[in-house]
């Protein structure tokens, strides 16, 4: 009962007006972002950031959560109609979708991806809702040698997991840490690489990295990189889904939903495995004529599946960012230092100091759901046209809001020089394949880990058997080793299962 007065009381503050305006455009925000390929909500929430400065908490994090999920809603739209993925999460997505669209069924696919995304969406929250509090309650009861063990999970998470390349994701994680010491040493009060630069006195801002790492970095590598591409629309009928659709699609929400809650909860590394696990699971069960769609004409199953495993993947992360402060994607990194603009520190004692907002926040994600519903299938006409954007206008847009928004805060000409110094890194990652969240994790959670590591080694008394001693702290090793070996077998199966479905596709072509 305590859980459901909580999110009584979540919901009071959730349906105020303001509150349900900003829900309103983070979700509008959200779908126009995953509509528009290349632009991920991690883009959009970063170059946000600097509006917490303006808004209320409560307020802007119900926007930022508005993005989040919204872009998953919206990404399966430039998927389906112009076979242009905006993240790796909508591949399998335009797989079996682009091949509806060109088969003349883009209605139905849209409309089966908008309701999975809706049931998914729906049922993952419940999972929140339920598990979250548990979480953190337990969570509470840990000691700083278990604290540093999760900040090593979450480390763990991001930079081996994350990316392509366990050695680049360290490389991007140490970078972050490196940063993250910049500025005066917690303890002693001393100056840290800061080159003499009073400016750096107070570390370098959270909120110029992840804009620089990730909006002006993403323009600037759209810029030197990105050839022009003629880009071919399908075209759209009704949105609609026959009685026959229904009755594939259902099954295939359900088990997409049940097999991505999970990998949300975990720490086991994005949406992308998940979403592979469904598709295969789904050609598997097909049976006949249905089976026969797959890779020819367009199979909806192969949609509907992937789609809800895709957002109950997106929702149920937030279980281990909101009670142990670990993300397990780029946007839950970015909102992870939205919460530090704020001064708060996501993990088992914010459903303490913070429950006003979070559970404000839980209830937001009910709401948003039914406000996606609405938003994506009776104006799917409206984010189509947003397809029709030049991309030069589009990122020269993006550009100079987050410009203005970096200035903005301090209105220092040297945070500009430090936001494109930065910006310019995040072009050298992504060309060599560097991912960008650990250095962001890196910056955040660094801190942190050294001030619980420094009292870890006060209670063994300068003792580094500390860590083995406490049951627990052996326990979250365990899973740290875990999430470093189960993601990639899993991973080795879903591409091995997926390479064998586009060998049957190029058979039958």
């Amino acid at each position: 009962m305590e859980i459901f007065d909580a999110l009584l009381a979540g919901f009071a503050t959730a349906i105020t007006p303001a509150n349900l305006l900003w829900a309103l455009v983070g979700c509008a925000l959200g779908t126009a972002v995953g509509v528009l390929p290349g632009i991920g909500p991690a883009v959009a929430v970063a170059m946000l950031l600097p509006i917490t400065a303006k808004v209320d908490m409560t307020a802007s994090m119900i926007f930022f959560a508005g993005i989040y999920y919204g872009a998953m809603y919206g990404g399966s739209t430039a998927s389906i109609l112009l076979n242009t993925p905006g993240e790796t999460a909508s591949m399998v997505t335009a797989m079996e979708g682009n091949k509806m669209a060109k088969s003349g069924r883009a209605g139905a696919a849209l409309a089966t991806s908008a309701i999975g995304s809706f049931v998914a969406g729906t049922i993952a929250t419940v999972v929140v809702t339920l598990f979250a509090p548990g979480v953190a309650e337990f969570a509470v009861k840990l000691g700083p040698p278990e604290y540093f063990m999760l900040m090593v999970l979450a480390f763990t998470t991001v930079s081996a997991v994350l990316g392509q390349s366990s050695l680049r994701g360290m490389t991007a994680l140490f970078l972050g840490l490196a940063l993250g010491c910049v500025g005066m040493d917690q303890i002693s009060g001393a100056a840290r690489y800061t080159a003499g630069k009073m400016e750096l006195l107070d570390g370098i801002d959270i909120v110029l990295v992840a804009v620089g790492l990730f909006a002006v970095a993403e323009v600037l590598y759209a810029a030197l990189y990105e050839g022009r591409v003629e880009e071919s629309q399908n075209q759209m009928g009704r949105v609609h889904m026959t009685r026959r659709d229904w009755r594939r699609s259902i099954p295939a929400w359900l088990r997409g939903t049940v097999i991505g809650t999970p990998f949300g909860c975990i720490p086991a590394g994005g949406t992308e495995i998940p979403t592979f696990l469904s598709y295969a699971t789904e050609k598997r069960l097909a049976k006949g004529e249905d089976k026969a769609e797959f890779g020819t004409r367009g199979a909806i199953e192969g949609v509907a599946g992937p789609e809800a495993a895709n957002n109950a993947t997106v929702t149920a992360a937030l279980i281990p960012l909101l009670t142990l402060g670990i993300p397990t994607s780029n946007t839950t990194a970015v909102l992870l230092g939205a919460f530090q603009n704020y001064g708060l520190n996501p993990g088992p004692q914010l459903f303490t100091t913070s429950a006003t907002l979070v559970w404000a926040l839980i209830a937001s994600l009910y709401i948003g759901n039914i406000m996606l519903l609405v938003l994506n299938l009776p104006m799917v006409g409206l984010w189509v046209k947003l397809l029709r954007i030049p991309r030069p206008q589009l990122y020269a847009g993006i550009l100079i809001f987050a410009t203005v928004g970096a200035y903005g805060m301090r209105q220092s000409t040297f945070d500009l020089f430090l936001l494109y110094g930065i910006g310019l890194l995040g072009v050298l990652m992504r060309r060599f394949d560097f991912p960008t969240a650990p250095v962001v994790v890196g910056m955040i959670l660094g801190p942190l880990a050294e001030a619980q590591l420094r009292n870890a080694i006060s209670i063994g008394e300068g003792s580094w058997m500390i860590f083995l001693q406490r049951p627990m702290a052996v326990t979250l090793l365990v899973i740290v080793l875990a999430v470093l070996i189960v993601p990639r077998v899993l991973r080795r199966w879903a591409e091995r299962n997926l390479a064998h479905a586009r060998q049957s596709v190029d058979d039958v072509s």
